[in-house]
């Protein structure tokens, strides 16, 4: 008696299976968010310079 295989359910199996696992891959690719003091960051690059206007370049060349 020879053994019939159920091709369709076996590509669904392991469709099903082979996304499970690129779903845990994708999920543990992602960085962890952790709690991030912005003050301090800010603190610590210093103050952002000064964006000048070109009407005010102008007045000052003068």
């Amino acid at each position: 008696m020879g053994v019939t295989r159920l091709k369709r359910k076996d590509r669904k199996n392991k469709a099903r299976a082979n996304n499970k696992v690129a779903k845990i891959k994708q999920l543990l690719l992602t960085p962890v968010i952790k709690n991030v003091d912005v003050d301090a960051l800010k603190e610590q690059f210093g103050e952002a310079p000064k964006k000048s206007t070109p009407a005010a370049e102008e007045t000052a060349a003068e």
